[in-house]
Parts: C-alpha cells; structure tokens; sequence
C-alpha cells in the first residue's frame, strides 16, 4: 500500500504554527515512508475566507522545501484539489446517504432552530438537534422539496450505541451516540459542510492516513459513522497535540507568536523555525536538537510523537536560530543581513567586515538595526562612558589620549582595517601604555556606546576616514567642556 498523506488548510490568513507543524509531520511522514504528499485547500467557509491566504501557503510550504506531489497549481489524478470546486461532487453522495436512510432533509428554519435550542437551555439541556425533519413522511418531503423550500441535510446518527475508533497517538476512543449531534452534512447554500467534505475528498483522493491536530479527536467518531454508512474503509488517524504558549494558554496573534511569517519578519531563519517546530511534540529518539528537511524525513516516526501538550518556548527558538545564524557562511549571512542593513541606514558599508563583527553576535536579523544604529548617526552619550576601571581611563585620560591620537589619524594614508590597527596598536606601544588604555576612548568618542559590535579598529574603519575624524574631534569637544 502507498502511503497518501493531506495537508488540508482552510485559506483563512497567515500560517499558524499549529497548522505548519501538522503540514509538517504529514509530511515528513509521507517522505518518510516513501509515499505522496497531498496539499488540499478546504474553503468550503467562505466567509472566512481572506484574499491572498492560499499564496501564502504555497509561499511558506516552498520556503521551507515541502513540495507536494498533487494539489491546486500541480494537479493530480483526484483533482480538483481545492474545496469549491468539488462543489458539484457532495450532494449526490449526501443524496446517497439520503437513499440508505442515513441522512435526511431538514427543512427547519434557523428561528426555530434558535427557539427551540433556547428552551432547551432554559430546561438546562444541551442542545442537539431533535430530528424532527426525520419524523417527516416521503410525501411531506417531496412536496417541500417541489415548493422549493431552503432545506439542509442531516446526518442521521443512531440514537443508542457507540462509535469509536483506534487512533495510532490516543488509543481507542468510544463516543456514546447518544451524545453525538446529527451534523448538517450540506449547507442551505448548496456547500458542504467542513466536516462532510473532508469525508468525501479524504476517501475519493484515497487518503491512507489522516494526520491533524488532537481538537478534531471529537469530531472523528462522526467522520467514521460516514465512512460506515458509505460502506468505504476508514483511514489510520494519527492526532497530534497542541502548541501551548504555557499550559493554560494556546498561542495567540495578539501576543505576537502564532504565525510563521510573523517570525520570518522578526528575523528567524525558516530552518530553525522548521527544526524546532519539529520537536514540539516529537523526539527522535536520540540526543541530536539540530536538523536538516531532509534528516527530519530520514529520522521522522510516529512513535516519537507525544500526547502531551508541547509548550512554545520562544527562547529556545532565538537560541536555536542564533546557532543557526552562527553556522552560516559569511556571505550567506550577508544575505539574510542586507536589508537590515539598509534599513539602519549602512547598506553601504563594508559587508565582509560587518559579518565580522556582527554574525557571532545576531540572535535574530531584527537585531541589526539597533546594533548598528550608531555607525548610520552619531549618538549622545555620557561622558561617564569614557570611565573604566578595566582599561585604566576616565576622562582626563580620554581627553590626553584623543588629542595625541587625532593627529595620527588624520595623517594615516592607509585607511584600511590593516592600517588603522598597526597604528593604534603601534602608538600604544610607543606611548608605554595598555591597549585598552588608549582603544577605549577610542572607540567611545567614535560610537558613542560603552559596548559595540566590533572595537575601535572597526568602528574606525567602517565610519570611513572623514566620520571618523569628525567624531573624534566632537569627543575631544565634549571631553574640553566636561559635558
């Protein structure tokens, strides 16, 4: 048997990291046992659906690297692949169960409906629907159906018995029909409802196992009545837990760490965003933390899945991505790091000496910009800056140290990283003084900043000789006034 997994997303907005850790593990499992991985668009809810939403998840999803084999734009032998235009296709099988005396028509209107659920609530019952519809004769329907009237279809669920089900995370699951709701299966617009489409396209796409979050554990009971009244097989389930910020709250867009592309914006590499959504919920079984796609295909099992909550640790993200960002090539870093770059106003500075100085540093791209706001436009500063007890200085030391080093500077032909460090360190030497000594000031009448990516040399450097020069005279300035 080939494995067939779906990835089933409804184009609502952005995607959350919920929905890219279920898009992931169906398909990381599908790789991993060699089978197709099947992108599906469910907008059976149109009013929910939001303009542009299915481009963001092909754009996340080829981001990352998880191309499918069928879907919307690739095509496929159990085409189309997108909800709304399978519309013509669910009614005939809700029809069919029509016939078999598992669904009905119900021609309730929803102030009736809303009525009798408000008397039901007053008595301190749950709501669920009576089946009153099903109470009517053939004749009555046909004539209703003739006149015209706005109708649903229900699913009939039996009064008494149980349905359950084996799900490869949770065990056996057993829902007493008695409990259960006679779910409209089509709409009074003629649309599906999501949880009877899902049925029909998950069985006529030829779906081997159904992988999606534990909330639908409910539902499922319901899914498998259909699969038994159609008489097709049921798929294998695997339910996963959810993403917890803590262990009483779900992530939330108002506290800015639900969506993908929200991180992506913050500066976090799409790797590391991808290696540790993978381990929220799964261990491979080893100690390794680190992974590429394709080892994550390679190691993959249901057998590490958890059914515990897996908590989001955004910590442990930035520290991940950092590790990230610290193995990357130079030059690569360079790339994700430009319009940061350009941003802060230094886009045109030296970028081999800028990755020098900052790769080690960076946690998350976003970083940048306020490291490096000081190289685009000089800072106020306090002249307490020029104290340390390290380097031996304070401010009449500063002050000494800057005008005999101003001179040197403005004399310096060779303005090069190579350059400005033989002299400083040269003139340390022959001044008899600690590096630190004479650096500090330096680099504080040049930054403004008691601590810098980069020192003195750099700094210097990437300020480009006429800055520079500038900056160290306004220290001397400053350092002559006392304030």
């Amino acid at each position: 048997m080939t494995i067939r997994t779906r990835f089933a997303p409804s184009p609502t907005g952005y995607m959350h990291l919920g929905n890219l850790r279920s898009a992931l593990y169906t398909y990381l499992f599908a790789r991993h046992h060699g089978g197709a991985f099947i992108l599906r668009i469910e907008d059976t809810d149109q009013a929910r659906f939001v303009e542009g939403a299915v481009d963001v998840i092909y754009r996340t999803l080829r981001g990352i690297g998880m191309e499918w084999d069928e879907g919307p734009d690739v095509g496929g032998a159990f085409g189309p692949y997108v909800q709304s235009e399978r519309k013509d296709m669910y009614l005939p099988y809700a029809r069919q169960l029509v016939e078999a005396g598992k669904a009905y028509y119900c021609f309730c209107a929803k102030e009736d409906l809303e009525a009798r659920r408000a008397e039901a609530e007053a008595r301190g019952e749950v709501w669920k629907y009576d089946k009153h519809c099903k109470c009517l004769s053939h004749e009555e329907v046909a004539a209703k159906l003739a006149a015209g009237e706005p109708y649903v279809i229900r699913q009939d669920v039996p009064l008494s018995g149980e349905a359950s089900f084996d799900d490869v995370i949770y065990g056996h699951i057993a829902v007493d029909c008695a409990d259960l709701d006679d779910m409209i299966l089509i709409k009074a617009d003629g649309m599906p409802t999501y949880n009877f489409a899902n049925v029909v396209d998950d069985h006529t796409m030829g779906i081997t196992h159904v992988m999606r979050g534990n909330e639908y554990l409910a539902s499922t009971p319901k899914y498998n009545l259909l699969y038994d009244a159609f008489e097709w097989e049921r798929p294998v389930y695997i339910h996963m837990t959810q993403i917890m910020r803590d262990a009483q709250h779900k992530l939330s867009k108002r506290d800015g760490d639900a969506y993908y592309e929200d991180f992506i914006d913050k500066g976090y590499l799409s790797e590391a965003i991808v290696n540790y959504v993978a381990l929220l919920g799964w261990n491979p079984g080893d100690e390794r933390e680190f992974f590429t796609l394709a080892e994550l295909c390679e190691a993959f099992g249901v057998e590490g899945m958890s059914k515990s909550p897996a908590i989001f640790d955004a910590q442990k993200l930035t520290w991940m991505n950092a590790e990230y960002i610290r193995r990357l090539a130079p030059e690569t870093f360079t790339v994700h790091a430009l319009p940061y770059y350009r941003s802060a106003g230094i886009g045109h500075m030296d970028t081999a000496v800028l990755a020098a100085i900052l790769q080690q540093r960076t946690e998350i791209f976003s970083q940048i910009p306020g490291m490096v706001a000081f190289l685009a436009k000089a800072e106020e500063y306090p002249l307490s800056y020029f104290t340390n007890k390290k380097s031996k200085t304070n401010p009449d030391i500063a002050l000494d140290v800057l005008k005999r080093v101003l001179p040197e500077l403005e004399a310096l032909q060779d303005w090069s990283i190579a350059g400005i460090h033989d002299l400083l360190i040269g003139l340390a030497q022959v001044w008899g003084m600690k590096n630190g000594t004479l650096l500090w000031p330096v680099r504080i009448a040049l930054s403004g900043r008691e601590v810098t990516p980069g020192g003195a040399v750099e700094i210097a450097y990437l300020l480009g000789r006429d800055e520079a020069l500038a900056r160290l005279r306004a220290g001397i300035a400053k350092l002559e006034v006392g304030e």
